[in-house]
C-alpha cells in the first residue's frame, strides 16, 4: 500500500465509517459533503488516487460503488518520526523529541505490525544497511524498547554525541558494537553508558 496524504486519509476515514453506520458506500456527492471538499469533481479526483494506490475499488456503472480493498479494522495508523541515519550518525533535535513528535504517519496493513503496539516508523539515511536489504530512501518500521538480543537491527541514541543511528547490535566484554550490513563499512565501539536503545526494527517499506 502506498503512502496516503492527510486529505486522503480523511476521505478513506469517512469512507470506512460510513460503511460501518449505515452498510452502504457513500456516493460521491457524499464523499465532497463529508469531507468538506468544494465540489464532485474534486471528489472524484480524489477517490481515483484512492483506487489507483489499492485502497478501494469502484465500478463506474454503478453510482454507489465503492468498496474498501481491506476492512479498517485491518489497518493500523503509525507515526512518522523522522529520520535515521543507516551510515555515519546524524545529529538529531533531543532525546526527547525525536522519537515523540510525529511529523506525519502511515495508514498500513495490519500484518505489517504483526499486531506489536508501540510501533513507530523512521525514514533511513544511509546504505550501512543495504546488505539487510534496508537501502537509502525506505522506511523501517521500530517497535520502540529499551532491550535487544546480539545481532538485532536497532535504533540507538549515543548520549555524548547527541546523535541517533540504524545498526546491528552486539554486546561484548565492556562495550556495545554497533555493526553496519556492509561490507565496505566498518563497526562502530561504544561505551555501554553511552549507547541507549530507542527500538528494534520489525519491518521495512522499501521505495521503489
Amino acid at each position: 500500500m502506498k503512502e496516503l496524504s492527510t486529505k486522503q486519509k480523511q476521505i478513506l476515514d469517512f469512507i470506512t465509517k460510513f460503511i460501518q453506520e449505515r452498510d452502504y458506500p457513500p456516493s460521491v456527492r457524499d464523499v465532497a459533503k463529508g469531507c468538506g471538499i468544494s465540489s464532485s469533481s474534486v471528489a472524484q479526483y480524489y477517490l481515483d488516487v484512492l483506487e489507483r494506490k489499492g485502497y478501494i475499488r469502484r465500478d463506474r456503472e454503478i453510482s454507489r460503488s465503492i468498496a474498501l480493498v481491506k476492512s479498517a479494522a485491518e489497518f493500523v495508523t503509525v507515526p512518522v518520526l523522522g529520520t535515521i541515519s543507516a551510515g555515519q550518525p546524524i545529529p538529531v533535535p533531543s532525546a526527547d523529541t525525536w522519537v515523540t513528535t510525529p511529523e506525519d504517519t502511515l495508514r498500513l496493513p495490519e500484518e505489517l505490525t504483526r499486531g506489536l503496539d508501540r510501533v513507530y516508523a523512521l525514514r533511513v539515511k544511509g546504505t550501512s544497511m543495504i546488505d539487510a536489504l534496508i537501502d537509502d530512501g525506505d522506511i523501517v518500521l521500530m517497535q520502540q524498547m529499551n532491550t535487544a538480543e546480539n545481532g538485532e537491527m536497532v535504533a540507538v541514541w549515543l548520549r555524548d554525541e547527541q546523535e541517533v543511528t540504524l545498526k546491528r547490535i552486539y554486546f561484548e566484554p565492556g562495550r556495545i558494537c554497533l555493526k553496519p550490513a556492509n561490507r565496505f563499512m566498518e563497526p562502530i565501539y561504544q561505551r555501554p553508558d553511552n549507547v541507549e536503545i530507542q527500538g528494534k526494527v520489525v519491518a521495512v517499506i522499501r521505495q521503489v
